[in-house]
This record gives structure tokens, C-alpha cells and sequence, in this order.
């Protein structure tokens, strides 16, 4: 069982699981291929893709994941924008058995003075 303390280290590149692999190396693909249809707008500082891959890199597949999931579904017309960079340490209140607690669902956590909204 892992303690808390263990859940909030970084992970290295060399110690990625797999799935986080497989995981950054679709934000790759993504980033080179219909990210450049796209555009390359995003309402967030750092993009939304390389906020995933932070994620996955410092809390691995599974928390990163969700944390990214949720940055993802609040850029959309009516979130938040703004400096938005990928928190130091997981919520307390999350735990493997409820992921939906990892996101940050909503843009209050931004600073007034770092919004562009």
C-alpha cells in the first residue's frame, strides 16, 4: 500500500509505467498531427496537452490522468483561462478508489490576477 508521501513524488522518465508511456506517447501524436489542424489556441497557460503529460510525468497514469481529464473538459467557452500550472501535490481528499477527487474541476483555484476571462 502506498503512503501518502509516495503518491506525490515525481516520477522520473525512466520509471514510467507503461500505460503512462503509451499515454504521452498519444499526447505526442496528438500534438503532431490534429493539433496542428486545429490551431494551437488554448485558453490555458500551459497547453492542455503538455498539462496532461506534466500530470502523468509527476503522478503517473493513473491521478495525472484524471487530473489532465479535467483540464481538458474545462477549456470550453464558458471555463476559466489563465496561468494554470499543474499542482505540487495531490488533493488530500483523493485516493485511487475515488479518482474523480484528483481534478480540479472548475477555474476557482486560479488566481484572480492570473485569469484572462
Amino acid at each position: 500500500m502506498c503512503r501518502p508521501s509516495d503518491q506525490n513524488k515525481r516520477l522520473s522518465s525512466d520509471r514510467l509505467s507503461w500505460p503512462s508511456r503509451a499515454a504521452i506517447g498519444l499526447i505526442w501524436l496528438y500534438r503532431h498531427s490534429l493539433s496542428l489542424v486545429m490551431g494551437r489556441a488554448c485558453r490555458y497557460a500551459p497547453t492542455c496537452s503538455d498539462y496532461t503529460e506534466q500530470a502523468i510525468r509527476r503522478f503517473g497514469f493513473w491521478a495525472g490522468g484524471w487530473l489532465g481529464l479535467s483540464r481538458i473538459l474545462r477549456c470550453n467557452p464558458w471555463g476559466a483561462s489563465g496561468f494554470d500550472p499543474v499542482p505540487e501535490v495531490l488533493p488530500e481528499t483523493a485516493s485511487w478508489y475515488l479518482p474523480w477527487r484528483y481534478g480540479r474541476w472548475t477555474g476557482g483555484h486560479i488566481p484572480k490576477e492570473q485569469r484572462l476571462d
